[in-house]
């Protein structure tokens, strides 16, 4: 695929209206191409080995079978390129719940296999960091750099950063210094995945 044409997959025709009356405002229609389909289909809307870089962020939560997702991504993959996978954290969602007070949801979510919290929760499955590598692994991917995002993010009082310039950089701060950092990465918001197709 080109420099100039991103195609971005998704399984709701609302969602890809919305991108293309928003790519139609900014004058970036010629270098988008929207596609109705999902994860697992994308090796039937995309030639195999022919895309540089698959943005794969918040889906592996919600599909049917997030190994076949990544198996499809890895097809669609030319060698060498990769795949920036995101995927909501089990072990800060259990953290997350607890300090909320939701305790029986945080148990729920701790007890299952998935990291499903149980009714009316919208995400079917959330990750550890050793998940989502070995899933990459399975795939055909090789992991190369995982981070953590909103490793405190979620838990600062937003009254403390909003309005302050100060607080709000020195959160930044914070979470680029803790992104990588191993002890932190667990409890960080969602797992940040870059893996590539060797």
């Amino acid at each position: 695929m080109s420099a100039a044409a991103h195609s971005v997959v998704d399984p709701s025709p609302d969602s890809l209206a919305a991108l293309e009356r928003r790519a139609a405002e900014s004058g970036t229609s010629g270098q988008i191409r929207a596609l109705q389909g999902d994860a697992a289909g994308l090796a039937e809307l995309v030639p195999a080995g022919s895309v540089d870089l698959v943005l794969c962020h918040s889906v592996l939560e919600v599909v049917d079978d997030p190994a076949t997702a990544l198996a499809a991504v890895a097809t669609v993959l030319r060698p060498g390129g990769m795949a920036s996978i995101l995927a909501a954290n089990r072990v800060a969602a259990v953290v997350a719940r607890v300090a909320a007070g939701r305790l029986a949801e945080a148990r729920r979510l701790l007890a299952d296999p998935a990291g499903w919290a149980g009714e009316g929760d919208p995400l079917a499955r959330r990750f550890t960091v050793e998940e989502l590598s070995a899933l990459a692994t399975s795939a055909g991917l090789q992991p190369r750099l995982v981070h953590g995002v909103r490793v405190f993010a979620d838990v600062v009082p937003a009254a403390l950063v909003d309005g302050d310039p100060d607080a709000a950089r020195d959160l930044l701060a914070l979470e680029h210094a803790a992104a990588q950092h191993p002890d932190y990465i667990a409890v960080a918001a969602q797992v940040h995945l870059l893996a590539d197709r060797s």
